[in-house]
């Protein structure tokens, strides 16, 4: 079966602070697009529902469940993945906090709750366990590594704080 490549439409959108250009067809959604046609694998779809955080990336400063997001719809945008949290030769403290906690086991969900961590802790410095529980209830890991992910969050809170970040 041949395909109709006039359902094609390009796109421009900056990715992880550099613009880019793409040709996606109507049905891709944005993470097949991120593996596909970028390479970037760090958010990955787990559940195909939004249900489960493992595809978040950020639009516009926004997590979005990947899975669920057209392509097509970033076109004009700002995506950030996970690839893009990390500056030259230095992680986030958010990154390293997780690291220091071992707030990962397989690591397949590690992305979406970095990103998540991070918009929670640009929203709120200092949260109580209860508001992490509730800001990261979209994100599943099966593994079961909550304890360390809430101790991960707090740790990060404080480097943020020592560093003079918000």
């Amino acid at each position: 079966m041949k395909r109709d490549m006039s359902a094609q439409r390009t796109i421009s959108f900056t990715l992880n602070g550099m613009r880019v250009t793409a040709n996606v067809e109507p049905h891709i959604n944005l993470i097949e697009l991120l593996q596909v046609q970028f390479g970037l694998s760090g958010a990955r779809e787990a559940c195909g529902q939004g249900l489960c955080g493992c595809c978040t990336v950020l639009v516009n400063e926004r997590a979005v469940s990947g899975c669920l997001y057209l392509a097509s719809f970033v076109d004009g945008a700002e995506v950030a993945t996970i690839e893009g949290f990390d500056g030259p030769n230095q992680l986030s403290a958010v990154q390293e906090a997780f690291i220091e906690t071992g707030a990962f086991q397989c690591g397949y969900c590690t992305s979406g709750f970095i990103i998540m961590a991070t918009q929670l802790l640009d929203e709120n410095p200092d949260p109580s366990d209860n508001q992490i529980k509730h800001y990261l209830t979209g994100n599943l890991c099966r593994c079961a590594a909550y304890p360390e992910i809430i101790a991960a969050v707090k740790l990060a809170a404080q480097k943020r704080k020592d560093r003079g970040a918000s």
